[in-house]
């Protein structure tokens, strides 16, 4: 059976832009996205604060969809909103607003009898934040943590401190080029580690991802998709994919870690078919493992065989 994970992170309500649509206080935030994907394989225990407007409807979703709201806070006050615009090149966003509201004085606070949970995910928030829940918490087997440039920049010896304290390390290439001091992303994986992580994941967008470990590197092809819509929230519904295969596997394997890397594209690549959490909310098993086996096939070849091709010629 697998793991209880704790996710500590946003819940938020998003205005989104892109080319194909547009959404008004669509049901966002890196703990929303997080615990919908991580939910397909383990259960999840939510630690985040909303106002006193945040929807009735986005509660009975979450616990409609089995995560445990037990930690979920209401203060008084307005719910974290962010807006975001995209082009054409999704990659690349503006951020029109921010207006953090609640989520500005928040402090996780962990209920009492879910600080033996075994698995924690620290998601994108001030890294003094992080290490108040890790302070709370006994002995978890796997801590993972996300962050982003702005903590690098205005809060890092915070950060440093906190990346002592962790499993796995999960940013984007521009947090790994940042953090590490180098634009060259096997140097900047590598340096990483030295920071304390023994597991450090680099997501590179629509170009897949890299993990660096003990056992070396290892790289996975995103799923080309012919729709997307948009792309927020796909880097917390990666971390939920990741975070919940191996919140599903008694030990952290090698293998257990690429199955891990592996069901994080595949989720993250539910999410940018559709606008906020809409297609998350749609996911059934078969859904996650027909795809699985999609990006199964695409990466998978036979060895080479020089004793095959005699009598040819690899000459163009």
């Amino acid at each position: 059976m697998a793991d209880p994970i704790l996710v500590v992170g946003s819940v938020a309500l998003d205005d989104v832009r892109t080319p194909f649509g547009a959404v008004r206080e669509a049901f966002g935030g890196s703990a929303t996205y997080f615990g919908l994907a991580a939910r397909c394989f383990a259960p999840v225990r939510l630690v985040a604060v909303v106002g006193e407007d945040f929807p009735a409807a986005h509660r009975a979703l979450l616990e409609r969809s089995g995560i445990d709201i037990g930690g979920l806070e209401v203060a008084p006050g307005r719910c974290f909103r962010w807006g975001g615009e995209y082009g054409y090149d999704l990659n690349t966003r503006t951020t029109l607003f921010t207006e953090l509201n609640v989520f500005e004085h928040f402090h996780p606070k962990v209920p009492a009898a879910w600080r033996d949970t075994p698995v924690v995910f620290l998601g994108n928030i001030h890294p003094e934040l992080q290490g108040e829940v890790l302070d709370q918490m006994r002995d978890p087997r796997l801590v993972a943590l996300d962050t982003m440039n702005l903590w690098i920049e205005i809060a890092r010896p915070a950060l440093l401190a906190v990346l002592r304290r962790i499993h796995l390390l999960i940013v984007n290439d521009s947090e790994a080029r940042e953090l590490s001091g180098t634009p060259n992303l096997i140097q900047a994986g590598q340096a990483l580690r030295s920071m304390g992580p023994r597991i450090v994941v680099i997501k590179k967008g629509e170009h897949g991802a890299m993990a660096f470990s003990e056992d070396g590197i290892f790289a996975c092809a995103a799923l080309p998709l012919e729709e997307v819509r948009d792309p927020t929230g796909a880097g917390d519904t990666f971390a939920g994919g990741l975070v919940g295969g191996l919140a599903s596997t008694p030990k952290l394997t090698p293998a257990a870690l690429r199955r891990g890397i592996a069901l994080g594209t595949v989720m993250a690549s539910f999410t940018v078919q559709d606008f906020g959490t809409e297609r998350l909310l749609r996911i059934t098993s078969e859904d996650v493992r027909t795809r699985s086996e999609s990006l199964r096939q695409l990466t998978q070849f036979e060895p080479f065989d020089p004793a095959l091709s005699k009598g040819g010629s690899l000459a163009l």
